[in-house]
This record gives structure tokens, sequence and C-alpha cells, in this order.
């Protein structure tokens, strides 16, 4: 168990970054969470990374940078009504760069609180398809940290080896309440149920042998 120790959590709101959240938590760390405005279309993550960090009682900042949509407009459906949300991965899924992005700032902050730790959800069914959530990057950027800041700053993906279903069965463990968490790239009053995002979430709690308790219009 660890004690007296804070971490920065990335929190997105969605599955895998509140199953690190509550897992940190429950290590014994002092869990600071950390959450983005970039111009997703699915604004309303950003409310339900509130509502996990309520329910854990740690602190979240949540950052503005809707200007990078700037830069992503004409590159993802992330970002871009005018390009098509797929039900399976395509590359205008990837928002380059950004845990990249995220993490840096994870590092400005870790370092500003006196922070050993940082944490985000990438876990081992995205390790095929979104660079910046393998071992090889944050492990660099860890290095880059450290060199930045003189200060030994751990990057780590806690469920970076196992699959989505497995980091769903460890967090139904921990007590996640996945109900409160948003996974789906629309901004619906409920989950859509058919873009990539929603699929590989029906898929994984049906893996992992647990109650979906998610609310899809399909």
């Amino acid at each position: 168990m660890i004690e007296n120790e804070k971490c920065v959590v990335v929190i997105s709101g969605g599955v895998d970054s509140s199953t690190v959240a509550f897992w940190a938590k429950n290590q014994g760390y002092h869990v600071h969470g950390l959450s983005f405005r970039y111009g997703q279309i699915a604004a309303k993550e950003v409310d339900h990374a509130q509502l996990i960090t309520q329910q854990l009682g740690i602190p979240l900042k949540t950052l503005d940078l809707t200007v990078l949509k700037d830069i992503y407009v004409g590159v993802t459906s992330l970002c871009d009504e005018t390009i098509e949300m797929t039900s399976e991965f395509s590359q205008p899924i990837i928002v380059p760069f950004r845990n990249a992005i995220f993490l840096s700032i994870a590092v400005a902050y870790a370092a500003s609180i006196d922070a050993t730790q940082i944490f985000y959800g990438a876990q081992g069914s995205d390790r095929p398809f979104y660079p910046d959530c393998r071992t090889e990057f944050y492990k660099a950027f860890e290095t880059a940290a450290r060199l930045g800041t003189k200060k030994e700053i751990t990057i780590d993906a806690p469920f970076n080896t196992v699959s989505k279903a497995e980091t769903i069965k460890r967090g139904a463990e921990l007590g996640v309440p996945y109900q409160l968490t948003w996974s789906c790239y629309f901004d619906g009053a409920k989950h859509c149920g058919t873009c990539e995002s929603c699929m590989n979430r029906k898929k994984a709690f049906e893996e992992a042998e647990i109650k979906d308790p998610t609310e899809y219009f399909d």
C-alpha cells in the first residue's frame, strides 16, 4: 500500500481512465485528477470525469484546450462532425499526439504539486491501434519528463498489458460506478451504441461477463 504519495491521473470520464483513478486511490495514493476540453464532440465526457472524481472524493482540474480544434478539424472525426464516425477502427478516429499533449500538462502539474507518479488509461486493447498508448511511447515520455523537470517522475498505464475486458473486471472489483462513465464519441442524451468506442464498450462488458449498465440508443 502506497501512503503519503501524490499522483496525477488523466481522467477522460471513460471506462479505462476511471478504472485507473479507482485503482490509484485503492493503492493509497493521494490522487489529483486532470481532465481536458480539447474541442471534442463528446464534450460531456468532462462532466462524467467530474462525477467519477466526486465519487472518489478527489480534486479535479479541467483545462480548456479547445483551441486544439483548430488543429484537429479536417483530421479527426472526434472533433469534426463532417468526418464520418465509423463503427470500427479507422484512421480519422485517432487524435494525433493527444496523449502526449495531455501528459505534458500532467508533468507540469505533477512537478508543481510534488507528485511522483502520473497515470493514464491506456490499456492493452488499444496498443495495436494507437501509438501514444504503447509502453515504448510513455516510457520515452517519462525520460523527457525527468530531463525537463529534474524530478523523478514516473509515467505509467497500469492496465497497459491487459485487455479492456480485463480492465473492466478489475474495475468491478474496485467498485467503479461504470454507469457514471462516458465512452461515446457523440454528445447525446445516451450512448449512441454504434460508434467505434460504444462498440468496444459493449464488447468489453460482454467479454468480461459483467452486466453493462450503459443506456444506448442502439
